[in-house]
């Protein structure tokens, strides 16, 4: 198993071959493919919150739960062994925890170590990165010869709320999902949802449990989907085959039908609709106005689809405990919600899922020997390291399929290029963008609200391979895996010894 990081001698603190950001989906996968394929190499996980997870500690509002299957949403190496292919936020944080604690990597995560900055020094073939503790607000410095970033994007400390008029007048509780109250109580209660995504579709069902009525209140309607929370094909291939064989052809199965459906919608987008609005208008009582409140503007896969595990959120509005409202709102009252129709929405308690914030990196400054590194400036190169950039990668999964897909590609990748450079004695590894101009565009070529809020903040893509970032698994299989390395755009270089420094002892396992 890999070593924890080293003292360094020579810059009087502590060093790392690797330093992994985040230790939630993406960061544990890289920890697991880093010790699994480099035994030797030292590593750490810095964590900012106060727990391991990520997002999946993070979010604790009513009936948090996937929206992908848990055998791709899982990792390859970990089987998924809960009856539920679709999972709550409980199961989820428990599989990630037993997941490091199994593998070790729980004893290489730091908590509450936020990475503040990181200075490249090519003279010295390393990264010197700035950590506060969040605990103590004690700031401290550590080296590292790559820098690998597993933060994801979302920004953890605020949520996105648009401006609402007369806000301040409302007597009820106002909250967003991404700071639930512990002790919030809405039994009985009447509680108007704003938004109409993933947040929303799942809050709905799971608060008309207690709640008086629940109402969604949407701007613009989303595509919403229903699916059988279990798998019966992987439970019966479990008892069938065992847990592993049963794990992986249920995973290639979900794979397959998961892109499947993603290209159908893209290539026959009518049909596709067509199909949706069916499946919505057989779940809802005769009458329904589904064109009203399920016909978006966009066809399907453009946004994300949103999932209903077994039907719930037809089902309350089958049984009317929750409704569906398609309008704006005006302002916040003393009692509610006055929308630009006139008509009036009465609540206790008004849940703003408005949507998320993104965050690039985890917010951390980059500098490149003194320069600081503007990254709307530099380009991706194949999704996972930046034009320019040395010794530093970074793993954001898809927005169009299960999270974990991709970090896994990239992770396969990444310890690639680390066998490569061992190979030849390369130290440095940098990608660089052609010389002559190249065509650029947005990193994320999705049309959700939350990444058109964000998306000038993060790198851009090309208009060509390996600049372009692939749009789903089959091409990332292709673009990370089996056209790997090397190629002309990755520059490498034998610079001071990026490795354990000499006279440096490792700190005990």
């Amino acid at each position: 198993m890999s070593s924890a990081a080293s003292p360094d001698s020579k810059a009087g603190v502590e060093h790392a071959d690797v330093l992994i950001v985040g230790a939630g989906i993406s960061g544990i996968g890289a920890a697991h493919y880093l010790q699994s394929h480099h035994p030797t190499r030292t590593y750490a996980v810095l964590e900012a919150r106060e727990a391991l997870g990520g997002t999946w500690d993070l979010f604790r509002y009513p009936g948090i739960r996937s929206d992908s299957d848990l055998h791709t949403l899982g990792y390859a190496f970990s089987p998924w062994q809960g009856e539920k292919a679709i999972a709550d936020g409980d199961a989820i944080r428990a599989y990630l925890r037993d997941t490091a604690s199994g593998t070790g990597i729980d004893r290489r995560v730091r908590l509450r170590h936020k990475v503040v900055s990181a200075a490249w020094s090519t003279a010295d073939a390393r990264w010197r990165v700035d950590v506060e503790r969040t605990d103590t607000g004690e700031r401290l410095s550590m080296t590292c010869a790559w820098l690998f970033c597993a933060s994801g994007y979302y920004r953890y400390d605020e949520g996105h709320t648009p401006h609402f008029e007369g806000r301040e007048r409302f007597n009820g509780t106002i909250v967003h999902p991404q700071h639930w109250p512990e002790d919030l109580d809405y039994d009985g209660r009447r509680v108007v949802v704003i938004g109409s995504g993933a947040t929303a579709v799942t809050l709905v069902p799971a608060m008309a449990r207690r709640a008086a009525h629940v109402t969604m209140l949407q701007r613009t309607p989303t595509y919403v989907m229903s699916a059988p929370s279990r798998d019966r094909v992987a439970n019966a291939l479990r008892r069938a085959v065992g847990e592993k064989p049963a794990y992986a052809l249920t995973r290639y199965k979900n794979i397959v039908l998961g892109h499947g459906m993603w290209y159908l919608c893209q290539r026959f987008p009518r049909q596709a609709r067509a199909l949706i609005r069916r499946s919505v208008a057989r779940q809802l009582p005769p009458g329904y106005p589904v064109d009203e409140h399920f016909d978006p503007p966009y066809d399907p896969w453009d946004q994300r689809l949103c999932l209903a595990p077994d039907g719930d959120f037809f089902k309350v509005l089958r049984e009317r405990t929750a409704s569906v409202v398609t309008d704006r709102v005006d302002t916040f009252t003393e009692t509610g919600i006055r929308l630009a129709s006139g008509r009036e929405l009465p609540a206790d308690v008004i849940v703003t899922a408005t949507g998320l914030n993104l965050l690039a990196f985890g917010g951390i400054e980059f500098s490149v020997d003194g320069d600081r590194v503007h990254l709307p400036d530099t380009v991706s190169y194949k999704g996972t390291m930046l034009g320019g950039v040395p010794n530093f990668a970074y793993a954001i999964g898809y927005t169009n399929s299960s999270w974990t897909l991709k970090v896994g590609l990239i992770c396969e990748h990444f310890c690639r290029l680390l066998e490569h450079m061992d190979r030849h004695g390369y130290t440095v590894c940098r990608p660089e963008p052609p010389a002559s101009g190249m065509a650029t565009g947005p990193l994320f070529g999705f049309g959700a609200g939350y990444v058109r809020r964000s998306v000038d903040q993060f790198p851009r893509q090309g208009d060509r391979a390996p600049w372009q970032t692939a749009s789903g698994y089959p091409a990332d299989v292709k673009l990370l895996r089996k056209s790997f390395m090397p190629d002309s755009a990755l520059h490498f270089a034998t610079g001071r010894s990026a490795g354990r420094p000499a006279g440096g002892q490792a700190v005990s396992r």
